[in-house]
């Protein structure tokens, strides 16, 4: 099974539709959320690879955002 880990907000629609396509295919991932961390987007920039969210992390590899999510598994 792949460790993903979402680092996401709570007003962000792109991390709600990482997390259903996730749900959907029933990959279980761990989910951070930037805002009750007190990141700011230069974190988040250390852990993925831009200073938006979502970005999502699959077996340590930054693979970036939603569209790259699609990209790769959609």
């Amino acid at each position: 099974m792949k460790e993903i880990k979402i680092y996401t907000t709570n007003w962000c629609p792109y991390c709600v539709a990482a997390k259903r396509f996730f749900d959907e295919k029933g990959w279980p991932y761990e989910e951070i959320n930037i805002a009750e961390k007190d990141w700011n987007r230069e974190k988040l920039l250390e852990v993925g690879k831009s200073m938006t969210v979502p970005q999502i992390v699959i077996d340590g590899e930054a693979i970036g955002g939603y569209d790259d999510l699609m990209q790769l598994y959609g």
